[in-house]
């Protein structure tokens, strides 16, 4: 069982570095794919409302008979739920489908700036965060003037932010944005479902050190501070994104994954996403 290394939230909350991710996991599959993970050796599982699957990621933490305090659940908020209100109902409802007392991380999913109620809904998950019912809050795909909006309330600064982060989309100004605030990077898609994967530098690398292009990538993620949530359905893949703790990548090959960078976004723009 691999032993995951944690990073320290600006709450003093540890999460794990590497966690399961669960977007586009069928609802009929998702307690078999959470079961294989936390069989693996994974321990925070990401899902949210919109995924549809709160309720088979809930059915496989209840199953597992692993003590609650050694499993990080996070969940997100959906645009429509958006709103002071409508938020806290929507957590309640997304705590009864995954059959929790309490969350560990709870993220808004989209800033939505044209509705402009990420503040108001932002103002709700603190409530939340007061009550203990969520150990920590964050967001996701939140540009850098939609996080600093947020801590300008002068309130609960984000915990993690979660963006689209791949060689082909480094998002390096908002990165920059998250280190200033002390807010950490969460990287979904952290393999461009798997658009990097047959870029020579990365297949050459994986040749010189005897891994997959896959563990590369996910190598060069965690080398760069980043919590990552890759996902597969495939027990096989799903153990082998987990290994990635006895192998190191040099600063040159971290810098020729660097060199990939090409605006290659897979998922919507935050700016235009309502």
């Amino acid at each position: 069982m691999p032993v995951i290394p944690t990073i320290e939230l600006n709450n003093g909350i540890a999460m794990p570095q590497v966690g399961y991710g669960v977007f586009q996991i069928p609802e009929a599959e998702t307690t078999e794919a959470v079961s294989a993970a936390l069989q693996a050796g994974y321990r925070s599982i990401d899902t949210a409302s919109a995924y549809g699957n709160e309720t088979g990621v809930g059915a496989a933490l209840k199953a597992s008979g692993i003590p609650r305090d050694e499993l990080f659940i996070t969940t997100k908020l959906w645009n429509s739920d958006q709103g002071y209100d409508s938020t806290l109902r929507a957590f309640d409802a997304s705590l009864g489908r995954l059959g929790l007392e309490q969350l560990d991380l709870y993220l808004i999913h989209w800033p939505t700036p044209k509705h402009e109620k990420y503040l108001d809904t932002w103002r709700a998950l603190e409530k939340i965060y007061a009550e203990g019912r969520v150990r920590a809050i964050g967001v996701s795909n939140f540009l850098p003037e939609h996080l600093r909006a947020v801590a300008g309330l002068g309130g609960t600064i984000p915990a993690v932010n979660q963006i689209e982060v791949h060689p082909a989309l480094q998002q390096r100004d908002a990165q920059e944005a998250n280190r200033e605030l002390g807010v950490v990077t969460e990287a979904w898609s952290p393999l461009a479902q798997a658009g990097v994967l047959d870029d020579p530098a990365v297949t050459g690398i994986a040749q010189e050190l005897g891994r997959t292009p896959a563990q590369v990538v996910l190598r060069w993620h965690l080398q760069q501070g980043r919590v990552i949530i890759p996902k597969s359905a495939t027990p096989s893949r799903i153990r082998e994104n987990l290994d990635l703790f006895d192998f190191e990548l040099s600063a040159e090959q971290v810098s020729a994954i660097d060199a990939l960078e090409s605006d290659g976004r897979t998922g919507p723009h935050p700016d235009f996403f309502n």
